[in-house]
């Protein structure tokens, strides 16, 4: 009973997500039809139950799609190149796992604390971050001091913490349309509003088009970052390196830009909306 409760929910939490999606979006991402996983929720489980306190689970290059894993404490597990399709990982420890190369497609990330993991090349498509539809940033995800480099991201992550965390050459940028059945679908921008990436290392980020409103980048190092037609209104840069940095199109209204280094080497700076609002 307790099992078909936990599957349950975790249904109606990927059914919720879908629902938020528009039908050529999900046309376009065409999610996979569910097939067994190579372990159950059990045989994790009591794999990390069992772990020593300097052992580290291994289940790299494991299928785990779909499962309900919501809470569970992974002990710095290895879960690299593992497929973690639609998987619930609500308020999950994955604190210094490796996820590098991981499939995170889809999956549930409300409350999961990945503090400190090592997500580098991890796809992180479409996840359910919050609980309900008002975007709660209590719910959002932690990321703070993870290695998040060649990540790719297409989601809803305002509220998410990335202090300190490394992010070179991550892509946030939209997926690219595609043809299918005769249609063209594009996806939505990237929303990090009021995201906290202070001291954040995002040398070479593609966050075209991202919305990063509010966000906290003091001390961040964003040089020959890719913020074009980003919305950067009240975005905190203060201190931070915009060398070589491109911000054609983009919007700063109200962006704070005292201390900021490399403001002279900013591409398309003369195209950004608002500058003369900014503070400098």
């Amino acid at each position: 009973m307790q099992m078909a409760a936990r599957a349950t929910r975790t249904q109606l939490l990927i059914l919720a997500a879908a629902m938020t999606l528009s039908v050529s979006a999900l046309a376009e991402e065409g999610a996979p039809a569910p097939r067994k996983a190579d372990m159950t929720v059990r045989e994790i489980t009591t794999l990390l139950f069992k772990a020593k306190p300097d052992e580290r689970v291994e289940l790299s290059n494991r299928n785990l799609a779909y499962l309900d894993l919501s809470g569970l404490n992974f002990k710095g597990a290895r879960l690299a190149r593992a497929d973690l399709y639609g998987v619930d990982l609500t308020r999950a420890n994955l604190r210094g796992t490796d996820l590098s190369h991981t499939r995170l497609d889809r999956a549930v990330l409300i409350g999961a604390d990945l503090a400190g993991a090592n997500l580098a090349g991890a796809t992180i498509l479409r996840p359910t971050v919050y609980s309900d539809l008002t975007s709660n940033p209590a719910d959002a995800p932690r990321f703070s001091g993870a290695n998040l480099t060649d990540v790719r991201v297409q989601a809803n992550l305002s509220g998410a913490d990335f202090h300190a965390a490394d992010l070179s050459g991550a892509d946030f940028a939209p997926l690219d349309a595609r043809k299918r059945e005769g249609a063209i679908t594009a996806l939505a921008d990237n929303k990090l509003v009021g995201c906290d990436f202070t001291r954040a290392i995002m040398r070479g980020t593609d966050l075209t088009g991202t919305d990063l409103t509010f966000a906290h980048l003091a001390g961040a190092d964003l040089t020959g970052a890719n913020l074009s037609h980003a919305n950067l209104s009240r975005a905190d840069f203060s201190g931070a390196d915009l060398t070589d940095a491109d911000l054609t199109g983009a919007d700063l209204d109200g962006a704070n830009l005292l201390a900021v280094k490399g403001l002279d080497t900013v591409k398309g700076l003369a195209t950004a909306l608002n500058f003369d609002r900014t503070i400098h």
